[in-house]
């Protein structure tokens, strides 16, 4: 049985391959700045070395044919025959009240899906399109999505209701739902083995730090409250998205300026964090360049990013009376020494202290790495995410009717003696040039 999974983000669609039967993964992917220009398709496949093509995919219909594509190329394809997949698990960021966990695609849950297109405009409709290009290509075999919000069910009521009209919850569904709910789930799992601690007695601050960005406080085990809202508008600075700030502020804008509210939601959707603080970038490699060139707005973009991360360390710290360890996961998470630096400076009076050697050295997305000091109370780890194995476990189950949530099914993630092999082989070579990368790497207690 060979499941493909598919994710499909604000600016980039992750995929993998996965042979249930011979425990393998096939290959993994990922199409990178859709919509944004330069995009560009990168795949690693066991046995073979990692591949790159630049190719352009204005929106995601492109990048899920260009995925199709290279899948069933001769040359560095890994099946010859679409038939040969059984099954494709879809993310999908926004189930509203309407859908609590993973769930069968059909005509009426895809219609339920648009009709959730207001509440996250960046990701619902690529999510869709995805679904829609897939059912195109495959419509003869079972498509199931996996919901970001499902993880979130947890939260009390203290964490997700509004300071706003009690009726608009009741006839609106107005309250906070959360985000990035997979990858927390992934990384929290992970943690706990990498803690040899029960995953249900550890406490942890989850930072999902990618063009989309949140923050999870993890009280025993299970969602406690989370940054991204209603929408994945609040919370933490991201690439395009505002995230916290004055609502006054819009109304205030839309008189001044004559803005509607459609336009409105477009420029907090996309015209604002740090694009709208630079005037030019949302990528932080971009930023990151631009700083080190003197561009005094991508140097303030850096320091307010940071400064405001802490603050969501420091909060979510205190709201579940300590934290067994810090995570870092996503692509700046995973990768960016410099944000991750400033976001824990100055947060050694919590017991949170950085090692900045082994902090510069983690930049992998193949291992799980601690960067915290020898002598640090709160553990700091960076774990690369992976949200495409909850989809396939999550999709498994499903087909073979085992599936439940998370606090009463325990995924193959979570034993000691699971291994990516896709990425141990690719860590392997980055040892190779990366001097000390290898000892870095932590690895579950048993």
């Amino acid at each position: 049985m060979i499941i493909l999974s598919l994710n499909c983000g604000s600016s980039s669609v992750k995929y993998r391959l996965y042979n249930f039967d011979e425990r393998a993964t096939l290959a993994t992917g990922v199409v990178e700045r859709v919509s944004i220009g330069q995009s560009y398709i990168q795949q690693s496949a066991l046995g073979r070395d990692p591949f790159k093509l630049a190719y352009e995919c204005p929106t995601h219909r492109e990048a899920i044919k260009l995925i199709i594509d290279t899948l069933l190329d001769p040359k560095i394809g890994v099946i010859d025959d679409l038939a040969k997949i059984s099954a494709v698990g879809h993310r999908m960021v926004h189930g509203g009240e309407k859908f609590t966990k993973s769930v069968k695609i059909t005509p009426e849950t895809i219609e339920t899906f648009k009709s959730l297109y207001s509440l996250a405009p960046l990701h619902n409709p690529p999510n869709v399109l995805g679904v829609e290009a897939a059912l195109h290509v495959l419509p003869h075999i079972p498509h199931v999505a996996i919901m970001d919000t499902a993880w979130h069910q947890t939260m009390p009521p203290s964490s997700y209701m509004y300071a706003l009209p009690y009726e608009w919850y009741e006839k609106y569904g107005v309250r906070r739902y959360g985000f990035h709910g997979t990858s927390f789930l992934y990384v929290a799992k992970r943690a706990a083995l990498l803690l040899g601690k029960d995953p249900f007695d550890c406490n942890l601050v989850c930072l999902h730090i990618g063009n989309g960005v949140s923050a999870n406080a993890i009280k025993k085990g299970v969602s406690f409250d989370t940054s991204m809202g209603l929408t994945p508008l609040e919370g933490l600075i991201m690439g395009t998205r505002a995230g916290d700030h004055d609502a006054a502020i819009d109304l205030m804008m839309m008189e001044k300026e004559g803005i509607s509210p459609s336009k409105m939601n477009d420029l907090l959707n996309k015209k604002s964090g740090l694009l709208g603080i630079t005037g030019k970038y949302a990528d932080r490699r971009d930023i990151e360049k631009a700083a080190d060139g003197g561009d005094a707005r991508a140097k303030l973009a850096i320091e307010i990013e940071a400064y405001r991360i802490k603050k969501y360390i420091g909060g979510y710290s205190a709201a579940i009376g300590g934290a067994d360890a810090i995570i870092f996961t996503a692509g700046v998470g995973e990768m960016s020494d410099l944000i991750r630096a400033k976001s824990l400076e100055g947060l050694e009076f919590m017991g949170i202290k950085l090692d900045p050697a082994k902090n510069r050295l983690a930049t992998t997305r193949n291992a799980e790495t601690e960067i915290s000091a020898a002598d640090s109370a709160v553990k700091i780890f960076v774990i690369p995410t992976d949200e495409e194995r909850v989809y396939i476990e999550d999709v498994i189950a499903i087909l073979e009717g085992t599936y439940d949530e998370h606090t009463r099914f325990t995924y193959r993630f979570q034993s000691p003696d699971y291994v990516n092999s896709q990425r141990e082989q690719d860590f392997a070579r980055e040892c190779q040039t990366k001097p000390g990368l290898a000892a870095i790497q932590v690895k579950p207690k048993k």
